[in-house]
């Protein structure tokens, strides 16, 4: 064993202490933001923001030396001042996007502090995001947006700190500024006043003017680009439909009449502020996207008037704003489109199981993982307690919240209090279950038919792996008459039931309605193919194949299992191999039956890559002769029938 010498140990002291530093200052002092105060100018020519903002913030620590806030780093920062005009020393952290701002003297618990930002820079959209890939802030000649999470102006306790804020505007001539709050026109610009605490700021420089529609009772101004403004009207319909449904689960709504502003590429396909919603170019799509109006709108009750407390407690809204999709698609085609959409929204859940709903901070925002854990989880939870407790109950419950948390901070335990008053009984075990765990059941079950006197007794146990589990469980017999339904109360790994029926039981099923997230081996298949298809969307195609791999280990011929492998490879161009995994997505069990045509449109680009044109017309035929035309399929085997598909150039 060769000894470690003076030096290394050093290096290793001096390492030691150089991360102790890092992590002493990036403990942040708590802090409260009462208010702010905001002049910016936009000048839309160069691309440019200047702007002054005074923040007054409470600590809420005892001695507190230093406050740190958000700021984007492509905003060069002139100066921080205190009330008195005198310059504060300031610190800034690229990596986090910080400023640090130190005080000569520690500031009082509880004593209202007020301090004035100086900054400026470009905002063309080209900048780095505080939310990696994704575009909160874009001036452009003919049009911007700033959106909270930008990080435009300086934030602290980012989604949860909730603030009043007035906010002065100058625009170029010939724009106008769309903002929340009450709007003061003046000869300095425009100013936005909010009336209650809450996530303002958000804005955008329009120019022209909106179409306003008005349907069943709700107008909506629209400003769109003029090649999107043909589908105002289809906008200003769905959005008074969703505002409607969604007013009778949540109570009276913040703002009943929203504006909707498109922004650009490269912004989230929505984004919801206080009486705004943003969509950018594909989230406007070619038709009204009744999914990304349903979870956005929601964000009206769910995230501006009603926000989590942290982001530990974050599942509260983006939970509710993902099932809100699911809510609206059953109140426009009926509750036999439920199955489907919930077993699609629990895969989704389970493919994040590294930590618990409520340790979602430490997951990056607007990533895959956050919305899996805190949006997909989060809403079967929801479902789960719809379930429990009841429709009328679910209903109650969340008109409760937005009605007692109104501009209002929301955590776990209020809800979970909130919902046992709704429903009448103790739900400490399901929220720590779903919420503060980690895993889902497996259920197994045994049982044994007998006749009595009056019919059939069936006597079993069902059993599952988690040793904390409790939670109730729907059986449904299916007998030579009319199913028999009941609930167990599964408690551990083991649980006796006892049901009678009149007629002979045939078979006993567990949790028939899909009501339970749950593993199975279907689920494990489904939930490795999900990871898999999350890992070739960033190129990590090794990972992507153990996923898919996982797939095939349970579950030999799975077609998507297949077909995924077969892509990976074909756009590693490895094309044998490729062909080989088509074949068997081919020769397994066609679901989903899309895996058909596709598999013959590939193998047909497979032969034509290889000159091999009279194989690849035959594959094109059959791919015709299948007649789905999911995503276009046959428009695509049609085209490749008319010329050879050529490869592209992987230089």
């Amino acid at each position: 064993m060769n000894p470690v010498s003076t030096r290394s140990v050093s290096t290793l002291a001096a390492g030691l202490l150089l991360a102790l530093t890092a992590a002493a200052q990036d403990r942040r002092a708590n802090l409260d933001v009462e208010s702010y105060q905001i002049q910016a100018k936009i000048e839309t020519a160069q691309q440019s923001l200047a702007a002054k903002a005074q923040v007054t913030f409470v600590p809420l620590d005892d001695k507190v030396t230093t406050a740190t806030f958000e700021l984007n780093n492509a905003l060069n920062l002139g100066g921080v001042t205190d009330a008195s005009g005198q310059p504060l020393q300031t610190t800034r952290g690229v990596g986090d996007f910080t400023v640090r701002v130190n005080f000569q003297q520690p500031l009082a618990k509880g004593a209202a502090t007020t301090i004035t930002f100086t900054y400026s820079g470009r905002l063309g959209g080209e900048e780095e995001s505080p939310v990696g890939g994704i575009n909160f802030a874009s001036i452009k000649s003919d049009r911007a947006y700033l959106l909270y999470p930008a990080r435009w102006f300086p934030v602290n306790g980012y989604t949860s700190d909730r603030y009043q804020m007035n906010l002065n505007v100058q625009a170029p001539a010939g724009f106008k500024v769309i903002s929340s709050g009450m709007e003061i026109p003046g000869s300095e610009g425009t100013t936005f006043r909010s009336t209650q605490p809450g996530f303002y700021g958000s804005l955008a420089l329009v120019q022209g003017t909106s179409q306003k529609i008005s349907a069943e009772g709700v107008s909506t101004d629209i400003w769109f680009r003029p090649d999107k403004q043909g589908m105002a009207k289809a906008f200003g319909d769905e959005t008074a439909k969703v505002m409607n449904f969604l007013t009778s689960l949540y109570g009276v709504p913040p703002n009943k009449n929203l504006s909707l502003v498109e922004t650009g590429d490269g912004a989230p396909n929505g984004y919801s502020a206080p009486g705004i919603l943003f969509l950018s170019p594909s989230g406007i799509g070619k038709a009204p996207s009744q999914r990304l109006l349903a979870n956005q709108i929601t964000r009206q009750w769910f995230g501006c008037l009603v926000s989590p407390v942290n982001r530990n407690h974050i599942w509260i809204t983006n939970g509710i704003a993902r099932y809100a999709e699911l809510l609206y698609l059953e109140n426009v085609n009926g509750a036999s489109v439920l199955e489907p959409e919930i077993r699609d929204l629990y895969i989704d859940a389970l493919t994040v199981t590294d930590a618990p709903v409520r340790q979602a901070a430490r997951y990056e925002d607007y990533s895959p993982e956050y919305f899996a854990v805190t949006g997909s989880k989060g809403a079967a939870t929801y479902n789960m307690l719809r379930w429990i407790i009841g429709d009328d109950a679910f209903k109650k419950t969340l008109h409760t919240v937005t009605d007692q948390f109104a501009n209002k901070p929301i955590a776990t335990e209020d809800l979970r209090k909130v919902a046992e008053g709704a429903g009448g009984q103790n739900l400490q075990g399901f929220f720590i279950q779903w919420l503060e765990s980690t895993g889902a059941p497996e259920f197994k079950i045994d049982y044994t038919i007998y006749r009595t006197q009056k019919g059939f007794r069936v006597m079993g146990k069902i059993s599952q792996d988690l040793d904390t589990f409790r939670m109730p469980v729907e059986l449904r017999i299916d007998t030579e008459g009319n199913p028999e339904f009941k609930r167990v109360d599964v408690v551990g790994p083991s649980t006796d039931f006892s049901v009678d029926t009149f007629g002979k039981p045939k078979k006993v099923v567990v949790d028939p309605n899909g009501r339970m997230l749950r593993l199975s081996p279907d689920m494990r298949v489904a939930v490795a193919i999900r990871r898999g298809e999350q890992f070739a969307e960033v190129n990590e195609y090794n990972e992507a194949l153990k996923e898919y791999q996982k797939a095939l280990e349970v579950n030999r011929i799975n077609s998507l299992a297949h077909y995924r492998v077969a892509e990976v490879f074909f756009l590693q161009g490895n094309y044998q191999s490729a062909a080989n995994e088509f074949r068997e997505a081919l020769n397994g069990d066609l679901e989903p039956k899309w895996t058909e045509v596709w598999s013959h449109i590939n193998l047909g680009k497979i032969f034509d890559v290889t000159q091999q044109r009279e194989r690849a017309m035959n594959e094109y035929t059959l791919a015709i002769r299948t007649k789905d035309n999911t995503q276009g399929a046959q428009e695509e085997a049609a085209r490749y029938r008319q010329a050879p598909y050529q490869r592209k150039d992987n230089n």
